[in-house]
């Protein structure tokens, strides 16, 4: 029996969850520790500052995977987000880097994935599309993606319109290929939810953010500890594109209410520069509630895998 693409990415992992890439949070240590908690790890390329700051975490990430192996690990596969915004300048220099680390998924945000499908292909790696609407899923699929992961309403950053229940079946009905679905999924309940729905893996990012090994500031940590649902706002003022963001933090950097009703300009021209609007603007998603302790990935982790199997074994199932 052939192997399918959704179980060669899972059959290492210990919960069907990447651990979603999220822009100035994620770090080469969350991706490592994730995947020695048997999750998928993940990194927007973004949030490497230079293109040589990149290299040095791909070098760090590919060291550590190796050395977890030799000690008898088996971590979980790894994944990196990309760009492919017409605006995004890097987009080259970052493909020639995943050609050399081979990553065994990229993953295309804010454009078509065609872009990436030869490079990534090349080495036998899998490109997958964020996509926000039926019409982005159908673009993505004729383009040749590999899998689809479908941003529903509720994920944190840039968030989609559709709930999953509404999307993953209407998306199935013209693509049977793997399907990761994002949105507010905070728990390992949720990720049973995700899969009966008929996704292949979960993106869980906000459930992460307070933990140590990512990049963000105290601040930023105590704000989600005190958010709750209510404490998040979608809003196109910040970056252009509908995105969740910690209500709080909004008010620190000056947006009211009609500023939140604003829409900015799409400009990823410079998003290293450290000068943009997001750079003191928190992102969450609702599922911001079930985030009550800072502790560590490994530790969260544990506890996913204890809820997940909790939840099979309330419907007749085993894990």
């Amino acid at each position: 029996m052939t192997t399918s693409l959704a179980e060669r990415l899972k059959h290492r992992l210990a919960l069907p969850v990447i651990v979603a890439p999220m822009f100035l949070v994620s770090t080469p240590e969350l991706l490592i520790a994730s995947c020695k908690a048997g999750l998928m790890g993940s990194l927007p390329t973004q949030n490497a500052r230079t293109i040589e700051q990149l290299r040095e975490w791909f070098v760090q990430i590919r060291d550590a995977l190796e050395a977890f192996r030799q000690s008898g690990g088996q971590p979980g596969g790894w994944a990196l987000s990309v760009l492919v915004h017409g605006s995004y300048d890097r987009f080259d220099e970052e493909m020639k880097l995943i050609a050399e680390f081979k990553p065994d998924l990229v993953v295309t945000a804010l454009g078509s994935p065609k872009r990436a499908l030869d490079t990534v292909h090349g080495y036998g790696g899998a490109v997958f599309a964020d996509v926000m609407s039926l019409e982005h899923a159908r673009k993505a699929a004729d383009a040749g993606a590999d899998g689809l992961v479908l941003v529903c309403h509720g994920a944190g950053g840039h968030t989609g319109a559709f709930s999953p229940f509404a999307f993953v079946a209407a998306v199935r009905q013209f693509f049977k290929g793997p399907l990761v679905v994002g949105g507010a999924i905070s728990d390992g309940s949720g990720v049973l939810a995700a899969e009966v729905l008929g996704a292949d893996l979960v993106y869980m990012g906000t459930r992460f953010i307070a933990c140590p090994e990512t990049m963000v500031n105290q601040d930023y940590r105590d704000m989600m500890l005190r958010a709750g649902m209510d404490g998040v706002v979608a809003t196109k003022a910040v970056t252009g594109v509908n995105c969740n963001w910690l209500r709080e933090s909004l008010a620190a950097a000056g947006f009211d209410d009609t500023k939140i009703a604003s829409t900015a300009k799409i400009d990823f021209s410079d998003v290293h520069s450290g000068t943009k609007a997001w750079k003191n603007i928190y992102g969450a998603g609702q599922g911001v509630g079930q985030v009550d302790r800072i502790a560590p990935l490994a530790e969260v982790a544990q506890q996913l895998v204890a809820e997940y199997r909790a939840a099979h074994a309330r419907f007749g199932g085993s894990k």
